[in-house]
């Protein structure tokens, strides 16, 4: 029995290290462009029915954070259905890796919202700088798998979070601050993964 646990425990690891060696190609183009336009979307909803977001906060944080969710969900269930398809023996292995990568900075970023809003709800006009920041990082820490030019995303939302800190005050509750971070990046990201796909398509 111990031979076998160790045969398996290899194999295990063998599976493992050709799951981080392999480009991931869970993300779907046409998903992540969607999220881009859900954030576009909720940036209009934000400045038709919460113009001055800094007297609603309570519902700026609703608006925003369920946009987040909204995204993350449809986005989650793509990335599943298609590492499936493309992936298909390793594609366990695939989509924990993927996850391991950017659940930190997801993490990060809802407990320090959460430490904001109930500590400091003087500063919460930093959020929005501060969730691009962290969300950077979760790019950045998945760009090791992921096509090369990804990393002009990373840059993007970190620059953009960086931008929107700078205005140092409630100016960065305004709809654009989250509407073309969000938004473009996402449409960044998912024409970086088409431009990929049909690197791959021309390789073989």
């Amino acid at each position: 029995m111990t031979d076998l646990h160790n045969a398996l425990g290899d194999i295990s690891s063998i599976r493992k290290q050709m799951a981080r060696a392999t480009q991931f190609r869970g993300y779907g183009p046409a998903t992540l462009a969607s999220t881009g336009l859900a954030a576009v979307l909720a940036a209009a909803a934000q400045a038709i029915w919460l113009p001055d977001a800094a007297k609603h906060l309570q519902s700026y944080l609703t608006l925003w954070i369920g946009t987040a969710v909204f995204s993350s969900a449809v986005a989650g269930v793509q990335i599943y259905t298609r590492t499936r398809r493309l992936h298909s023996g390793l594609s366990d292995e695939m989509i924990r890796t993927a996850i391991e990568q950017f659940m930190p900075a997801v993490g990060a970023g809802m407990l320090m919202t959460m430490v904001l809003v109930l500590f400091a709800p003087s500063v919460l006009w930093m959020l929005p700088g501060i969730w691009q920041v962290i969300y950077s990082l979760g790019v950045f820490s998945s760009c090791r798998f992921l096509p090369r030019l990804m990393l002009a995303a990373g840059g993007w939302y970190l620059l953009s979070g960086l931008a929107c800190l700078s205005l140092g005050d409630v100016r960065a509750l305004e709809p654009w601050t989250m509407g073309i971070a969000f938004g473009g990046g996402q449409l960044l990201v998912a024409g970086i993964l088409l431009i990929a796909a049909r690197e791959d398509e021309d390789g073989d």
